[in-house]
Formats: structure tokens, sequence, C-alpha cells
């Protein structure tokens, strides 16, 4: 999968995910077309994984390319 189908997210909120989600962090998204149809939105959590959350959990980041390269590379 392409850079340009991921994104970088933070999480603002995990009730109900506290195990699968840490507040503050930085998170890994992939597009997901029919998840936002429903205002979700697919997170590599802690396990590894892409899983669905609500987006009203994260707050997209907007890096400078080069950092986001990196960071996606890092993931």
């Amino acid at each position: 999968m392409g850079a340009k189908s991921k994104g970088l997210v933070i999480c603002v909120k995990n009730e109900g995910y506290a195990v699968s989600l840490e507040r503050r962090k930085l998170y890994v998204t992939l597009a997901d077309a029919q998840a936002a149809k429903r205002r979700q939105i697919r997170v590599i959590d802690e396990s590894g994984e892409g899983y669905l959350y609500p987006q009203e959990f994260f707050v997209a980041v907007e890096l400078p390319q080069s950092l986001r390269r990196r960071v996606l590379q890092a993931a």
C-alpha cells in the first residue's frame, strides 16, 4: 500500500478501547472509503493490525513531506 493511501492521526480519546489505543499517540491510518461513510477510521493499532474506530477518537496530523515519509517508513 502506498504512502498516499496512508495518513497520520493522534488519538485523543480511547473510551472502550484502552487496550488497543493510547491517547496522545501517533497512529497510521489506512484509506477506507466504506468506513468513512460510517464515520469510522481504519487505524493500525497496538496489535499491528488495521481496525475500525470512531473518527472522533482521532485528529489528523499534517507533517512536512520529508518527516511524513520518515514516520511512515518507521511504522
